[in-house]
């Protein structure tokens, strides 16, 4: 048996779960291609899958390998695989159901991979498929902003929000995003038209009648949201379900996404870090044999 270096769990809970160990190497199947990984990065749904969550629907056999955030070269391919070669940069979010990028190597499916933007490393590339193909896909797949609409973005100076400001921002949408001041200037290179400092301003105060809210903390601040939008705006969010009754209350119109690989998302996402319309931010480099530190 071929072995590589991996993070893994063995049981649920937390950080201290995460052991680095020798692991089986994955073989592609037909439709696969095998990835060495350069880079992989730490996302919410790591630790909350690391801690049980979703453990009946996705039946995983332990141990696994979390990390589905990846960006490395194509090892080896599946007979059925024509797009990528040997040798190709690639990045890309792989499906939950399969082991994860805290290794040396992992498969994916070519309809969760594309060919990596040029203009930035492999820990930068690392950084943006789940934030962005979230953004994406809650702004344009289920909101449908547009140009010329109004959005409200909250924690918009977070991994999620930092890409929706920018992929907004490229859509010639209003953007209004929500931060503490310390977060100020980082929201006016991102190209925020107006931010609120939550933690002195209630934004229901100081905005009203918008197109659509992005909602990535749930809670009260979901609650809230709700009537800052126009009649018939979007509220969506990416953490928690949303109260169809309190939406209908409202004349307003709701969901909630969990976000999918998709490669064809990411060739666009690509162009458009590559034009400079779109940036990662890289706050900690860590080795992957201090993955418990990473996800503390």
């Amino acid at each position: 048996m071929v072995t590589m270096k991996a993070v893994r769990i063995h049981t649920h809970g937390g950080p201290e779960t995460l052991v680095y160990e020798d692991a089986p190497r994955p073989e592609p199947a037909e439709d696969e291609v095998l990835i060495r990984i350069y880079a992989a990065s730490v996302n919410p749904v790591d630790w909350k899958i690391r801690n049980g969550y979703g453990k009946d629907r996705f039946k995983r056999h332990l141990p696994f390998i979390l990390g589905w955030d990846v960006a490395g070269t194509i090892e080896g391919t599946g007979s059925q695989v024509e797009q990528f070669q040997p040798g190709d940069a690639v990045y890309g979010y792989t499906s939950l159901f399969r082991d994860g990028a805290y290794a040396e190597f992992m498969v994916a499916k070519t309809t969760e991979i594309a060919l990596k933007p040029t203009s930035v490393d492999f820990i930068e590339a690392a950084a943006i498929p789940v934030a962005a193909l979230s953004a994406w896909q809650a702004l344009f797949d289920t909101a449908d902003l547009s140009a010329n609409q109004r959005v409200l973005i909250h924690a918009a100076s977070g991994g999620v929000g930092s890409m929706a400001v920018q992929l907004a921002k490229a859509k010639d949408a209003y953007v209004i995003g929500t931060a503490s001041a310390r977060n100020a200037d980082f929201l006016r290179d991102l190209g925020v038209d107006e931010i609120i400092d939550y933690q002195k301003t209630k934004f229901e105060t100081a905005v009203q009648d918008l197109d659509v809210v992005l909602d990535t903390i749930g809670g009260d601040t979901q609650e809230r949201s709700f009537g800052v939008l126009r009649k018939d705006g979007f509220l969506v969010s990416i953490v928690s379900p949303l109260s169809q009754q309190t939406a209908a209350s409202h004349g307003v119109r709701s969901a909630m996404i969990g976000v999918q690989p998709n490669a064809a998302q990411l060739d666009e996402i690509t162009a458009l870090v590559d034009s400079g319309k779109l940036k990662p931010y890289v706050e900690t480099v860590l080795p992957l044999n201090e993955a418990r530190q990473a996800q503390r």
